[in-house]
């Protein structure tokens, strides 16, 4: 693609089509149109919905299922859990190579479009089994390689996609836009995920053919979930570098004279845009990154709150199939009540987090996102619990993990400088990645051994974690909002 520079102030882009024209700087007062910031973030929003179907069959609870079907030990459970938080270490390796590329979108296709790809061999893993060319240990080990592969090309593209999406996003507007975004993609998870389980299991072929068909269709939508990103201002990471700002895009952009009477005319408009532009965080180099107290702060938060949630997370699934022994079916309608449940409360704390801020809302819902393992102890195979309390508990934890993901983000972003911003959100993802594959290391390891209680000792234990995790939250500055 041909391209246009143009220096701007911080603002928050992605990527288009061009036609090549001579570089124009612009007065600091100058910002990306507003269509192409619309066509960005409506880009992005069908974005989440394709990958929200391409997650469908890449994880979560079918892939789950799919290693039940092939009798994986709980071992196998806590390192396909381990394995995506583990591969963030290598975020700030992908955060330093994305800086080095002239191209988000490129950088996005060479990580995430092979990623996605790989997924293929394991289609064709599954039509070997069914030919009985390889057995079901060898298609377990099979399933950890891909996953394994494909989260480390993710995660080095992930901090590259975070950067490039934040800077498209008034951050007045952060709240209600990322809200609306995931949003979409529960929406997507309430409708597909019954279905994708039905199909699952009671496809003729049986749970395993039924799965390596909903995986090719999930990986259909992840490749085209890529091309919505063709249609988003592209950036140009060298270009904001040397300006010492990320202010750099290139996309159809008006001529010269066009884009220069447009913030004349936007003059009072603008002078107000820069109202956060002085409410955000102070440009710092990276060597300053163990300088910001406040980041530390977060980062120490980030990554404790990880090791605690992780400790248990990745085993309610493998309670309901494997000790409850429950149908996949019961299991993904539960999935989906909890993604309505996320996606009716997703818009309502984005729009309470743009007025009160997201750490108040971080500690208080943290609080009984703490207290939720341990209502997991008296759940049991009766109908009153498969049709009442499992159902309920879902849509509990839909509610309340929609404001912790959408504020972990939100703060994220505000107390990250705006230079170098993919490094510091490469490190926080490296750190609590980390912590996370340690704590799912950890209560896979417990649950082995009756004396502490096996899976239910392990919730309980998970609760305490979590409520301690949230004391470094207290000294955690969120910046001052509009």
């Amino acid at each position: 693609m041909d391209f246009v520079q143009v220096e701007t102030t911080a603002s928050r882009t992605l990527e288009i089509p061009q036609i090549a024209l001579p570089p124009t700087a612009l007065s600091p007062t100058s910002r990306i149109p507003k269509d192409a910031i619309r066509t960005s973030l409506k880009a992005s929003t069908t974005d989440s919905v394709l990958a929200a179907i391409y997650s469908l069959g890449t994880g979560g609870i079918l892939l789950s299922n799919f290693l039940v079907e092939l009798g994986a030990s709980p071992v196998v459970f806590g390192m396909l859990c381990s394995i995506p938080m583990l591969v963030n270490l290598i975020q700030p390796l992908g955060a330093y190579l994305s800086e080095r590329s002239t191209s988000r979108f490129q950088y996005s296709l060479r990580t995430h479009g092979i990623g996605r790809l790989l997924w293929l061999v394991l289609v064709i893993g599954i039509i070997g089994l069914s030919l009985g060319v390889i057995n079901t240990h060898q298609l377990v080990i099979l399933t950890l390689l891909i996953v394994l592969f494909s989260n480390l090309l993710g995660g080095l593209g992930a901090a590259s996609w975070l950067s490039w999406v934040a800077m498209i996003v008034p951050r007045q507007l952060r709240g209600r836009y990322f809200g609306i975004r995931n949003s979409a993609a529960s929406l997507t998870n309430l409708v597909c995920v019954p279905i994708a389980g039905l199909v699952v299991s009671h496809w003729y072929g049986g749970s395993i053919q039924g799965y390596g068909v909903v995986l090719l269709i999930g990986i259909v939508f992840g490749i085209m979930g890529l091309g919505c990103q063709y249609f988003q201002v592209d950036m140009n990471p060298r270009c904001l570098r040397q300006q010492a700002t990320q202010n750099t895009y290139y996309g159809k952009l008006p001529q010269t004279n066009e884009i220069e009477q447009e913030a004349k005319e936007q003059g009072v408009e603008s002078k107000g845009d820069n109202s956060d532009e002085d409410l955000a965080p102070p440009v710092a180099p990276a060597s300053s990154i163990w300088k910001n107290s406040n980041f530390l702060k977060f980062l120490l938060y980030f990554s404790f709150w990880a090791l605690a949630v992780n400790i248990s997370s990745p085993f309610f699934n493998l309670y309901m199939l494997d000790t409850l022994d429950l149908d996949v079916s019961y299991v993904t309608i539960y999935n989906s009540l909890q993604a309505a449940a996320t996606l009716v409360m997703l818009i309502v704390w984005g729009k309470l987090a743009d007025k009160i801020g997201n750490r108040p809302i971080l500690i208080c819902i943290g609080i009984l996102v703490a207290a939720t393992p341990l209502l997991w102890l008296g759940i049991g195979a009766d109908r009153l619990d498969i049709w009442l309390w499992l159902p309920l508990l879902h849509i509990l934890a839909g509610g309340t993990w929609a404001a912790i993901d959408l504020c972990n983000n939100n703060i994220q972003l505000a107390i990250a400088p705006v230079k170098n911003q993919s490094i510091y959100f490469a490190i926080a993802a490296a750190v609590a990645g980390g912590s996370g594959a340690l704590g799912t290391t950890i209560g896979s390891f417990i649950i082995q051994f009756a004396q502490f209680g096996g899976l239910l000792g392990l919730f309980a234990l998970s609760s305490l974690f979590r409520l301690a995790a949230l004391v470094p939250l207290l000294f955690v500055k969120e910046p001052e909002r509009a």
